[in-house]
């Protein structure tokens, strides 16, 4: 049987990943520097599927655990774009589901408007403060990125076009086969788990304390996508 984790192709990576985890902004950001600077952009494409931590763990993502991590990973990868919530606490997202929909819906044009959705979504969130649970946010992030089209992707929101793949991504992650947000996979069953970094909790955990980095070693992401490239000559 063919799992389901794995990309379709081999110039595919899969990333599972949520919008509401500052682990999943540091590891996308990284993916793209990384390819970028490895010269594959147009060789490799990400397929960003769906971890919804809330469907998960039940509730909202709770804002003190996001707060403490982006006090965090903001010093590990400053670059990736972060901001504390500035807005009053009824405008921040309550759900992330709409969002992880469009970048669904965005992959019926290309892997290129997808990924761009996604990375242009996660900015919005983590570096400009805006509720992306709202549709209209997310049409005008869509629009900003000048790699969507934005009418189809209303059409496809207002459908359901895509969210069917929202839930049997979330179906696929379940009983433990994917561990957390972001966990990526190649087509040949290499996976990362949170690549390159390993970390603790004091005084509680997610809500309550604070994470302490043990290990940050991003030089793991130039190892996943060499992989990969390799997987297309082979």
């Amino acid at each position: 049987m063919t799992d389901p984790r794995l990309p379709a192709t081999p110039e595919t990576i899969a990333v599972y990943a949520d919008l509401n985890c500052a682990f999943a902004h540091v590891g996308v950001y990284r993916l793209h520097e990384t390819r970028r600077r490895l010269g594959l952009e147009g060789k490799i494409w990400f397929d960003l599927r769906c971890f919804p931590l809330e469907l998960f763990n039940k509730r909202v993502n709770y804002r003190p655990g996001v707060d403490s991590e982006n006090a965090v990973l903001s010093g590990v990868e400053p670059d990736a774009g972060w901001r504390l919530w500035q807005g009053p606490d009824w405008t921040y997202p309550v759900t992330m589901l709409p969002a992880l929909e469009a970048v669904q819906a965005a992959k019926s044009q290309s892997w290129h408007a997808s990924e761009q959705l996604d990375r242009a979504l996660r900015l919005a969130f983590w570096a400009q403060g805006r509720c992306i649970s709202l549709r209209h946010v997310i049409l005008e992030v869509a629009e900003e990125t000048g790699a969507v089209d934005v009418d189809r992707l209303a059409a496809a929101l207002d459908t359901g076009f895509a969210r069917s793949l929202v839930m049997e991504q979330f179906h696929s992650a379940e009983n433990g086969r994917v561990i957390c947000s972001p966990h990526l996979f190649l087509a040949d069953g290499s996976n990362l788990a949170n690549p390159g970094i390993a970390l603790h909790w004091v005084n509680g955990g997610f809500g309550t304390g604070a994470p302490v980095i043990d290990k940050d070693d991003p030089t793991v992401y130039e190892e996943f996508l060499g992989r990969a490239a390799a997987l297309l000559k082979s």
